[in-house]
């Protein structure tokens, strides 16, 4: 392992971070490690190039001793080549199938496991230089989430974390599950999902990571359909060193700040936009009329007053 101070930042694709996933919390810890070390020393950001993760990293990171970590590597030799996440095809919407690694190997002598990560892990971990980084990818410390003891409290704050500038989001039920890694068979009473999965992990996240969250029920007739979660982020003591001078706490998921008009352009032309924003056009007006018309008027629109496209962050339509 490289030599250098590792962020420990956590970053990947929303795709990735929504993805329905079965892990436990070791075999996502590891996976954390494994994103971080990838992107911040180069080994293994390839599908050919083992990726070596030390024992003695793991039990750095999670606090936890050295005898855990050896054996948690051991277990994670066979566990985590068994483990696999669904995502959506962005050409047809359709789901696919990935494991995580192509290849696992627990160097005994050493204490070291050295694993392949898919294609499909790599393009999500990798496709960071876009102008768009800031807004289409997940990105957290992995000290918030290091002593969190139940993998749906990290699994929750890795969900919650992507739309912590919107400040709420919804998740419908049956994919909620799926998300957080809830097997069909598990907690299937409403009671037991709450008491054992939900409340459990809003608690967590409250208590140890730099979130505050808190959740309603959706219902449709008397079922409940999904949650609605709101989500701040706590205030920075006075005496932290304040890295950034945009107000986290402010929705600025919807303006345009540094996109250049072939960019609005794009995000305008996204067939979802169009979707989404075509009733603010008449039928008989040029932006009705024409593509050319509807991009002069909508890039107009956007630079005026962003904030009236709210239906999604305005980044989103980039990626198409």
């Amino acid at each position: 392992m490289s030599n250098k101070k590792l962020k420990n930042e956590v970053v990947k694709t929303h795709r990735l971070n929504t993805a329905l996933q079965k892990l436990s919390l070791a075999e996502i810890r590891l996976m954390q490690l494994a994103i971080i070390d990838a992107r911040e020393t180069g080994t293994g950001i390839d599908t050919v190039t083992p990726l070596p993760i030390h024992a003695s990293r793991y039990a750095e990171a999670f606090g936890v001793t050295r005898q855990t970590a050896y054996e948690v590597l051991i277990e994670a030799e066979t566990s985590l080549f068994k483990r696999y996440f669904t995502f959506l095809d962005e050409r047809d919407g359709k789901p696919v199938k990935s494991h995580w690694v192509s290849q696992a190997k627990y160097l005994d002598d050493e204490a070291i496991i050295e694993i392949m990560l898919t294609p499909a892990v790599v393009q999500e971990i990798t496709r960071i230089d876009a102008i768009e980084a800031k807004t289409l990818f997940t990105r957290f410390a992995l000290e918030q989430v290091a002593p969190m003891k139940s993998v749906y409290s990290v699994r929750l704050y890795e969900l919650l974390n992507q739309w912590r500038q919107a400040k709420k989001v919804s998740f419908d039920l049956d994919v909620f599950r799926g998300q957080l890694g809830v097997e069909d068979t598990e907690y299937k009473a409403m009671s037991d999902f709450k008491k054992r999965v939900l409340d459990l992990a809003v608690k967590e996240i409250n208590e140890k990571s730099d979130l505050k969250v808190s959740y309603e029920q959706v219902k449709k007739g008397v079922a409940i359909a999904g949650f609605k979660f709101k989500v701040l982020t706590k205030a920075q003591p006075k005496n932290a060193k304040q890295e950034a001078v945009r107000d986290v706490n402010t929705a600025d998921m919807f303006t345009i700040e540094g996109l250049n008009d072939k960019q609005l352009g794009r995000i305008v032309r996204n067939p979802a936009f169009m979707a989404e924003y075509n009733h603010l056009v008449s039928p008989t007006s040029p932006a009705g009329q024409s593509q050319q018309g509807w991009e002069f008027e909508m890039i107009n629109r956007l630079k005026k007053d962003a904030s009236d496209f709210q239906k999604r962050p305005i980044r989103e339509y980039l990626e198409y």
